[in-house]
């Protein structure tokens, strides 16, 4: 008698045969995997980069050598790899200790937005009513103002400073939590776990502490990859215009603010900040994008997430 085969004992049984990935399918799933290591590289060099900083950088990026300013990348020939600024600063350390400023600026930010987003966006739709549509109007009023428009208005009024800046760079980054936060929650709290939670004399708090927010993680996460990029760009706009960070402290965006009067001139003053910044936003996307599809449950019913 032959051997039965995973085929004829579902038939057999009575259940459907499971469908064959196609090879569309699998190709896709090697481009989602792909496309999450590239990310994750990407963002895992960053992170290196910002912590060795003071080993890696071959220069104190503070130190003034103007005998030595505008000099041309020497690449592998030279002692300034990427060349030196106006003042005679490395601009391969500059660029170095500006990833550790750019890392800590959007690591801050994302953290503080994602607790107030998550966290308001749980109690506007556990409650409903009233509380639902206070918080959803203070939403609907910040949202009306333009992000860099806003967080120019608080660096005005406050002053300039880190803490000022991840305040204002905080300021809007909250409500894509609160909103998504929200919609999961109007559905978790119909559920039987949650009704359970309530038929055994669970408080309100306790209930969103313990079942909504651990089910709001995932969404949260994706969200917060793709804000880290945000925060950013948004730091380096800022800084660009002379509202960041201290002109102290090296960040790409005063680096291209410093190199836009020789850029005619002088091209990898704003080349290679420029470049770092599209590279880290660039990973930054990759690994918020490929999260999303292998989080999506879509994807994992038909066979196309991550393996």
């Amino acid at each position: 008698m032959a051997p039965s085969t995973p085929a004829s004992a579902s038939i057999a049984e009575g259940r459907p045969l499971a469908a064959a990935p196609s090879a569309w399918r699998k190709r896709f799933g090697r481009f989602l995997k792909l496309k999450f290591l590239l990310g994750a590289g990407i963002v895992g060099l960053l992170v290196i980069v910002g912590i060795a900083a003071p080993i890696l950088a071959p220069y104190d990026p503070q130190a003034q050598t103007l005998t030595n300013a505008l000099k041309a990348p020497g690449f592998f020939t030279g002692p300034n790899f990427f060349g030196t600024d106006h003042l005679g600063r490395d601009i391969l350390s500059r660029i170095i200790y500006g990833a550790r400023v750019s890392l800590i600026i959007a690591v801050t930010v994302v953290i503080i937005s994602g607790v107030i987003g998550v966290g308001l966006g749980a109690v506007s739709g556990y409650f409903g009513g009233s509380t639902d549509f206070g918080i959803q109007k203070l939403v609907e009023v910040v949202w009306a103002f333009p992000p860099l428009l806003l967080a120019i208005a608080i660096i005005a009024f406050l002053g300039q400073g880190l803490g000022i800046l991840m305040i204002a760079l905080v300021s809007q980054r909250w409500i894509p939590y609160c909103r998504v936060s929200r919609g999961q929650t109007l559905s978790l709290r119909e559920r039987d776990f949650v009704t359970a939670a309530r038929a055994l004399g669970a408080r309100d708090g306790r209930i969103i502490v313990r079942h909504i927010l651990p089910n709001l993680l995932q969404a949260a996460m994706v969200i917060g990859t793709f804000a880290m990029a945000s925060a950013i760009i948004s730091e380096a706009s800022l800084s660009f215009l002379g509202l960041g960070v201290p002109p102290e402290i090296p960040t790409w965006g005063s680096m291209l603010a410093d190199g836009r009067t020789h850029i005619s001139t002088s091209w990898w003053l704003a080349l290679f900040p420029g470049l770092a910044i599209f590279i880290t936003v660039l990973g930054i996307n990759l690994l918020g994008d490929a999260l999303r599809d292998m989080l999506d449950p879509r994807l994992k019913r038909t066979g196309m997430g991550v393996r």
